[in-house]
């Protein structure tokens, strides 16, 4: 990461057809991406360390503006999306790739998510279906066209689950006959192949070249060398709501990490790490796989865990999204941040998010 294009503004002149992929993932910044980058443009930085990446909404809008891009996220599913649309520039599934991957081939089930999963997110046939497909994931040797692939699967999922998450054994809500003030049912009645095919398409549209060398990483924070030469560090952490408590991405997409450890190292890793006795069966937490995400998911250590990370890249500029009922408050966190820098400026717009009614303000930090 380099300062050697620091005062030649760029930005990319993209085709029509790329555009960021959507999601329905929580705490995705894709709705509000374009003012984020609106905020910051101006702020003469290069370099650019995305560090809860997330979705990768942010990170690509920085990519699209000729900036050199660091992508880090602690989930491993995360990281294959920054993979995909971060780091890779030119990989992309052809329809033969999407047709193969749609392959039964020589896949006979029940597997290991039809066995272990049995009416708790998706039917027999989905179930069965989603065991197909890994197995057709793991025979990919090209890594960007796996994250793709993975990536595609991911958005899938989701979209089919009630709340879009994992944390519950609700299958139900799905299958109930009753009458709906809702259209979400048609989204979770649509075959899993259209839903991949869609986004196939939506992850192949957001791959492009910046002329830049942008990596994706998959560490702790902490772990992220403090030796870098970064710019701009973008800060997008778990929520913790002074209402609500924390926002516990690694209980609410287990099932996307399982599929990784199933994709990596076999249907054994992944049931290793399963809590068995519990219905929705999530991952088990103080695994080697959740690293060390609990500082952001305990009011107790949240503070400390944002001055450690202030200090860490006191040398760049900072730039946090918050929200107005996180902990810390608002005063906290300009409190925080001007122990390592001298002007604080926040901006803030009303958004709605998805699963609380009322608007919050989105809160943005900046500090230089």
């Amino acid at each position: 990461m380099t300062q050697s294009h620091l005062n030649q503004p760029y930005e990319m002149t993209l085709l029509p057809e790329h555009k960021a992929p959507s999601t329905r993932y929580q705490g995705s910044k894709e709705k509000i991406a374009s003012w984020i980058w609106e905020s910051i443009k101006d702020l003469g930085f290069d370099s650019f360390l995305d560090a809860f990446g997330g979705t990768g909404s942010v990170s690509w809008w920085a990519k699209r503006h000729g900036k050199e891009v660091l992508f880090n996220d602690v989930m491993r599913s995360n990281y294959y999306m920054g993979l995909a649309i971060i780091e890779n520039e030119v990989i992309r599934l052809s329809k033969t790739d999407v047709d193969d991957l749609l392959a039964k081939h020589d896949f006979e089930g029940p597997g290991f998510i039809q066995e272990t999963f049995r009416g708790i997110y998706f039917t027999d046939e989905e179930n069965s279906w989603l065991d197909m497909i890994v197995a057709n994931i793991k025979a990919h040797t090209d890594s960007y066209k796996r994250a793709l692939a993975l990536s595609a699967l991911f958005q899938s999922c989701i979209i089919k689950r009630p709340y879009n998450l994992f944390h519950r054994s609700n299958l139900y809500m799905r299958l109930a006959n009753v009458k709906r003030g809702f259209g979400n049912k048609a989204t979770w009645d649509t075959p899993f192949e259209t839903h991949f095919r869609r986004f196939a398409e939506e992850f192949n549209s957001a791959v492009f070249s910046n002329g830049r060398r942008n990596r994706a990483l998959n560490l702790d924070v902490f772990e992220i060398p403090s030796s870098l030469r970064l710019d701009l560090v973008y800060i997008d952490p778990p929520y913790f709501s002074e209402t609500r408590g924390p926002t516990d991405y690694y209980f609410y997409y287990h099932f996307l990490e399982g599929l990784c450890e199933y994709v990596e190292k076999g249907v054994h890793a992944w049931s290793s790490l399963i809590d068995h006795e519990r219905k929705p069966k999530p991952l088990r937490h103080n695994t080697p796989l959740e690293k060390k995400a609990s500082p952001w998911t305990k009011a107790t250590t949240v503070h400390k865990a944002f001055d450690r990370l202030f200090e860490r890249f006191k040398d760049s500029i900072l730039v946090v999204s918050y929200n107005s009922e996180g902990v810390p408050s608002e005063s906290q966190m300009v409190h925080l941040l001007r122990k390592y820098k001298r002007v604080v400026d926040v901006k803030r717009r009303k958004y709605r998010y998805a699963l609380r009614p009322g608007n919050l303000d989105e809160l943005l930090f900046i500090a230089t």
